[in-house]
């Protein structure tokens, strides 16, 4: 009989009703699983938890593995249970995945929590100047495709913001209707379907002719501002404002609402509007400060980067409430010019625009653009997340799956860079060599020019789309701490340093795909080392590095290694979230995903000229990129270090020079497998090489010149036309004379044309710096 139930049991399971695809990618996003996370667990594919998902053509589980997956859908749907419907006339949520929401999760030095939601009080008084026939909220931003390769759409036209005369002055604020407000798509929605934040993630506040402050929200939103003094400036933001962000990841934390202050915010508020040379460089305030003790009287605390370009006003956390307001204040340089131009000298409606638009599509700055990279990366994978109930039904913190959890770990001796504290019973001025230091780093390379190259005409310029970004998608990176082994087994699939000579590596004949082929080995940069050269014994280089030299047809056989058994592709969600944020910025420049290549280079002929404002973030959202990974091994920053000492960023998880490394060797072998595949088809080589951009010698100004399209269609495995991340833009175009002589004039064959190609202009001399 009980063989009967079993089989009635397993009848009514592979029949279990699951939810809409779209609601199973939802409730997997919303607890933070990755498709990698769920096919464990299941015993299945990613491929084939992806086609659970999949929009397009839904692909049913059966038998056992519906059953499990079920039970797992259920007791997520009690967790995030589902939105309730919109109702006519309300302004709809927007769907998943779109540029509407951007968390902050915080480390260690970050503040206690933001208020709970319904812990506001007061409807913030508003001054709308929105275009009442302007599109609802939902529709002000279009989300990217998900696939690199499908042409997302160029969203409408994007209008110019209202002129700040236009600002009405009747304040409703017990009598706003649902819905009644339109979101400009000017600056996207102001705010979103979470009422906590209505008005937007952040405000530049600002103060009139007439002495009245306002602040100026995303979307053309406009508030008074009654408050006369920093510390009740902080308590509005919070208790009336309704500015922030929900949360990117499930188990992670609400954006803290952010305030950039203008001149005339900064003197009504009694701050000076620019630091002298000394708290320039120590980036804050004296403690002594009149401001400074207000907070303090008020019980408002500051952390420990103290009131600088970048601050963060807070209170201790009251259970489960946050108190706690970022300020940033662009005259004390926290907009960098290398990296957000000139949006510091904008208008504060423009400003406004420009952040709203970073915030809606990567997340409320947190700082540089560096700094905000690195938060992104937590923010996707937040440290620790609620356990299951325990016995007596309470729930505790513990470790997030795929994250770096919450406490830092050292690296390998190899990875680690001078002067750190691994490194301390080195001599003083021990240099370490190849066999003692990973050195993975980006191309610096060039070499002169073939007799046959100077018949040609041009040297033109192509760069890689966010290269260091493509580097990053699908890369397995270690999770944990290294293990150290000898004389290892290589794995291509398993993330670390490895300690392997690949002097024997022959460039002049190689593997391309599965045959060999016959290449001018002198004409190429060697794809283990930055400047180019052969290695000349064994050297530590991290797994991409090594996977290369077997795909060129090599065997390999490491002396020794440390390698990273916990292991996951812990980048991707930020890959894919910066590459959507690209795409839709640029489709709002007219520069789409799905144009011909001459069409291509001639929307990218420009294109920062449409829209200046919108250019600043697409620059803002590649410096997102690099110096977020940079910052994964910030070195010393002054405060008093010494060589053999622990510095202040050695105190966080995502210190982690190993995932630096192995991003930046993915890309520069990226980069490799595209020119030996383009010199093997078509004989040609390239001149220079630095970082992402690869110079050419040819008979025309244009990549179509030199690239080989047949029919439209490019060499596959090779360059590509296009704007996703990894295909090439034109970088720039001089004469072949231009480089003959500045290399003449600097008395340097080997000068590197590609650190000058985009406008020709050389400043000084090539020294590899």
């Amino acid at each position: 009989m009980s063989e009967l139930f079993e089989a009635v049991d397993a009848l009514v399971a592979s029949r279990a009703p699951l939810p809409s695809a779209q609601e199973r990618k939802r409730l997997r996003q919303a607890h933070g699983l990755t498709l990698d996370e769920v096919a464990a667990a299941l015993k299945v594919r990613r491929a084939t938890v992806s086609g659970w998902e999949s929009l397009k053509k839904t692909v049913e589980p059966r038998g056992p593995e519906r059953e499990a997956y079920a039970r797992l859908l259920n007791k997520l749907a009690e967790l995030y249970p589902a939105p309730p419907p919109v109702r006519e006339g309300t302004v709809a949520p927007a769907a998943p995945n779109t540029f509407t929401a951007a968390p902050a999760p915080t480390e260690a030095q970050t503040p206690p929590p933001s208020p709970a939601p319904g812990t506001a009080t007061t409807t913030a008084t508003e001054n709308t100047r929105i275009n009442p026939g302007s599109p609802p909220a939902a529709l002000a931003a279009t989300p990217a495709t998900k696939n690199p390769q499908i042409n997302p759409g160029p969203p409408p036209p994007v209008p110019p913001t209202a002129p700040a005369s236009t600002r009405t002055t009747g304040s409703t604020p017990t009598s706003r209707r649902p819905g009644a407000r339109k979101a400009a798509p000017a600056g996207g929605p102001a705010g979103g379907s979470d009422p906590r934040f209505e008005n937007g993630p952040l405000a530049v506040v600002d103060v009139d002719t007439d002495g009245q402050a306002l602040a100026y929200c995303t979307g053309g939103l406009v508030l008074d501002v009654p408050a006369k003094s920093l510390p009740a400036l902080v308590e509005w933001t919070l208790q009336e404002a309704r500015l922030g962000q929900p949360r990117l990841a499930g188990p992670g934390k609400d954006a803290d609402p952010l305030l950039v202050l203008t001149e005339a915010a900064l003197e009504r508020y009694g701050l000076p509007v620019a630091l002298t040379e000394e708290e320039r460089l120590t980036g804050r305030l004296p403690e002594g400060h009149k401001v400074i003790k207000h907070l303090s009287r008020a019980d408002w605390k500051l952390t420990k980067r103290g009131l600088g370009p970048w601050a963060r006003i807070y209170r201790p956390a009251q259970g489960s409430e946050r108190a706690c307001v970022q300020l940033c204040i662009p005259s004390w340089h926290a907009l960098d010019a290398r990296h957000w131009g000139n949006a510091a000298q904008l208008p504060p409606t423009d400003l406004a625009r420009v952040l709203g638009v970073y915030a809606s599509r990567v997340m409320t700055p947190r700082g540089s653009t560096a700094v905000t990279g690195l938060e992104l990366m937590t923010a996707l994978h937040p440290p620790t997340r609620a356990s299951e109930p325990d016995a007596d039904g309470r729930r505790h913190s513990e470790r997030n799956p795929g994250s770096l959890g919450k406490d830092p770990v050292d690296c390998a001796p190899c990875e680690a860079p001078d002067g750190h504290p691994l490194l301390a019973d080195l001599p003083r001025f021990h240099v370490r060599g190849p066999a003692e230091k990973l050195f993975e780093e980006a191309y610096d390379w060039a070499r002169p020019m073939t007799d046959a190259e100077c018949t040609l005409r041009y040297l033109v310029g192509i760069d890689v789309n966010m290269a260091f970004a493509a580097g990053a998608n699908g890369l397995i990176v270690g999770l944990g701490a290294p293990t150290h082994v000898t004389t290892p087994v290589f794995d291509p699939k398993l993330p670390g340093s490895w300690l392997v000579d690949l002097s024997h590596v022959d460039l002049s004949r190689v593997k391309v795909g599965k045959e060999w082929v016959a290449l001018d080995g002198d004409l190429l940069p060697s794809p283990f080392t930055p400047k180019g050269e052969r290695p000349e014994g064994p050297a530590w280089y991290a797994t991409p590095t090594v996977a290369y030299a077997q795909e060129l047809g090599y065997e390999v056989r490491p002396l020794e290694a440390y390698v990273r058994h916990d292991n996951g592709r812990y980048l991707d969600g930020w890959y894919q979230r910066l590459r959507d944020a690209y795409l839709a910025t640029m489709a709002d420049l007219g520069v789409t995903a799905d144009l011909a290549p001459a069409d291509f280079l001639a929307a990218m002929d420009g294109y920062k000229s449409r829209d200046p404002q919108l250019a600043i973030v697409a620059a803002a959202i590649k410096a997102t990129v690099k110096g977020g990974l940079g910052k994964l091994r910030e070195r010393p920053r002054g405060e008093g270090w010494r060589p053999g000492q622990p510095w202040r960023a050695l105190s966080r998880p995502t210190w982690r020079p190993d995932i630096r490394a192995a991003v930046i060797s993915r890309t520069r072998i990226n980069l490799h497998r595209k020119i030996v595949k383009h010199a093997a088809f078509t004989g040609q080589y390239p001149v220079a090489v630095l970082s992402d951009c690869v110079v050419y010698a040819a008979d025309g100004p244009s990549p179509l010149d030199f690239l080989p399209y047949r029919q439209g269609k490019p060499l596959s495995g090779g360059f590509k036309l296009g704007i996703n991340p990894g295909l090439v833009k034109h970088e720039g175009t001089q004469s072949l004379l231009w480089g003959e002589e500045v290399r003449e004039r600097f008395d340097a064959p080997e000068l590197n044309l590609a650190r000058y190609i985009k406008d020709g202009t050389v400043t000084d001399v090539d020294n590899g710096e």
